[in-house]
């Protein structure tokens, strides 16, 4: 496994020195796990073949620029980068619809699907991800009441009583957390899928 690593970084530098064989021989040796991976979130071939093809423009380019530092896991960069293409692809055909924050404020509903096919898993994955980072820039005592309550099912009450805070200010908390988090996705135009 380690020679094969090293076999990659060695590739790879030989490939922005100007060998273009050498990435012929990385794309031989990982096509099918790459390709296996793009078309296990598809399930069509057109599709995984536009998305592969993608893939190693964006490699080619990011080689070429002289942008790669990820020496020794190859594959896994590459992976990554077939990973947001996937879901570029999905958001760009629509299948992610932007989040709609008419009515209630219900952020927390997109996380509770549990039968979830590749796709729609792929995709929590992202807006779980998306949620963390819109929770993490709320002031902290907004987040620690956020996150008692939706994370770890904590009622007002036991809330109230683990901060020292009123139930009132609680709430209040919760509230504004749940202001701020829509100003935070709206601002950066974060996609939230339903």
């Amino acid at each position: 496994m380690k020679t094969e690593l090293i076999q990659d970084a060695e590739l790879v530098s030989n490939y922005i020195k100007g060998d273009e064989n050498a990435l012929s021989i990385l794309i031989g040796r990982h096509k099918q796990k790459i390709y296996s991976f793009i078309y296990s979130k598809v399930y069509d071939r057109d599709i995984t073949e536009d998305v592969f093809q993608d893939t190693f423009i964006k490699v080619i380019r990011t080689l070429k620029r002289g942008k790669y530092n990820e020496e020794g896991k190859f594959l896994p960069w590459v992976m990554r980068i077939a990973h947001n293409l996937v879901i570029d692809h999905f958001r760009k055909n629509s299948r992610m619809p932007k989040f709609d924050n008419a009515g209630e404020f219900s952020i927390f509903s997109v996380l509770s699907d549990s039968s979830l096919n590749a796709e729609k898993s792929m995709i929590k994955d992202q807006v779980e991800s998306d949620v963390r980072r819109v929770i993490e820039e709320l002031p902290e005592d907004q987040k620690q009441v956020l996150v008692m309550r939706m994370y770890q099912d904590m009622s007002f009450k036991e809330i109230s009583e683990r901060t020292g805070v009123s139930i009132n200010t609680a709430l209040g908390r919760m509230r504004y957390a749940l202001i701020n988090m829509r100003k935070v996705i709206e601002q950066n135009n974060i996609v939230l899928t339903n």
